[in-house]
């Protein structure tokens, strides 16, 4: 039945879909900051219950890999990877902007002759972004920090570029870019936009080494030194 179960839990929103060669069959999705330790095998569980379906049953897994949220990112890697390593079956890597762009071509039809610039959040005035072809999502600019100012993407001209994702609408006041557009939708990554990207690498037996594979941060993760507490 070639069934793939895609993992998604790079932002807040922490989701998990099953698709059936590429075609989404269910999703459940949960919105807590924080909440993907707790959560994401208990959607999955759920997931499966509802459509009568078991973890047996599952072909290959799906995850994204980043960039965005360091604790969420290695939750789900380190899911998918268990999830693999027991049922013996393969491990899939998507990048995450990738699959934020794939959800607006599945929503945004009307568009055509444009370029994507998926764009996420990473605190301040930084975002991850990349930009692909609207057509085939043929990779234009990898992923990548970006601190913004009002000349940001000035390399990527000529061509109507439509920014979306929760990291575009900070930028949307001070943009001085004259081919960008800013459409609101979608603000997230989810499981349900993985489903062709991964049957894709699966059919091209594109599996990871589920020892090495390491989530794409594309930058230090930065924490802070605890306050010394006074005796």
């Amino acid at each position: 039945m070639n069934l793939i179960l895609s993992i998604e839990t790079s932002t807040p929103t922490c989701s998990v879909a099953i698709h059936q060669n590429g075609e989404l069959i269910a999703q459940k999705l949960i919105v807590e900051e924080g909440g993907h330790s707790k959560q994401v095998t208990v959607l999955i569980d759920s997931l499966l219950q509802e459509n009568g379906l078991n973890l047996s049953q599952i072909e290959a897994i799906a995850v994204s890999m980043g960039p965005g949220s360091y604790t969420g990112l290695r939750i789900g890697l380190a899911t998918a990877k268990g999830l693999c390593f027991g049922l013996d079956i393969p491990l899939i890597a998507l990048p995450t902007l990738k699959i934020l762009a794939q959800g607006f071509r599945q929503s945004q039809q009307e568009f055509s002759q444009v370029r994507l610039l998926p764009m996420l959040d990473a605190r301040r005035m930084e975002v991850y972004a990349a930009c692909y072809e609207m057509e085939d999502l043929q990779e234009i600019q990898a992923s990548k920090a970006v601190i913004l100012d009002e000349n940001s993407f000035a390399d990527l001209q000529g061509t109507t570029l439509l920014a979306f994702g929760n990291g575009a609408e900070k930028w949307q006041n001070t943009c001085q870019h004259p081919d960008i557009q800013f459409v609101k939708s979608p603000l997230f990554p989810e499981a349900q936009f993985m489903g062709a990207l991964a049957y894709d690498e699966y059919l091209n037996k594109n599996f990871q080494d589920l020892v090495s594979l390491e989530p794409d941060y594309l930058k230090e993760f930065m924490g802070t030194q605890p306050k010394n507490k006074s005796l």
